[in-house]
């Protein structure tokens, strides 16, 4: 066993920080956005696909969304995946083309996407703690091999924790501005 470098676990904590801020992106805020739709998933051909391998996502105008899908015989699914993804979105079918219009936010929906931001965020710190103990069980392993002394792997368990409080922080001010973002009327 070599020595354990924190680089790759730093580097797996920062992945999960740019995955939350893709998660808010799905989020709405009251304007009309491709990325909105981009994480609803569709089932087709069998199997479950992001609805980009099967449409096209454009925005025309602020508070309308086109869906433009490739095989008519998807546009049902792909309307039925976007009424059945939780943003209370109801698309409206013309042919192969889906409007999505985007309804203006009530307070009650600005608050249940509060709920559903903060629902990203637990799920991204749960899993920087849980990089945290990947990491602590790999130095005590390394330590227990005679790879690194007692002392070493105590200075690199503290540093695994400033990684994992760093990226938890990093997690919470992603979280507090996108709710601002989102009960901003």
């Amino acid at each position: 066993m070599s020595k354990p470098e924190l680089t790759k676990y730093k580097d797996r904590m920062d992945k999960s920080v740019a995955a939350l801020k893709d998660d808010f992106g799905g989020l709405r805020t009251g304007r009309a956005s491709s990325g909105l739709l981009e994480t609803i998933t569709v089932d087709a051909y069998g199997s479950s696909m992001p609805i980009t391998s099967c449409a096209a996502i454009s925005v025309p105008e602020p508070r309308l969304i086109s869906v433009n899908v490739w095989d008519k015989a998807l546009v049902i699914a792909v309307e039925k995946a976007i009424r059945n993804s939780g943003l209370g979105l109801n698309p409206v079918t013309d042919g192969t083309v889906l409007r999505v219009p985007i309804p203006p936010l009530t307070e009650e929906r600005r608050r249940e996407l509060v709920k559903i931001a903060g629902k990203y965020a637990e799920e991204k710190r749960v899993a920087v703690r849980n990089i945290r103990r990947e990491a602590n069980d790999d130095l005590k392993k390394a330590e227990k091999d005679s790879v690194i002394s007692e002392d070493e792997q105590k200075k690199l368990t503290t540093q695994v924790q400033e990684l994992t409080d760093a990226a938890i922080k990093r997690i919470d001010e992603a979280l507090k501005v996108k709710e601002a973002e989102i009960m901003q009327v």
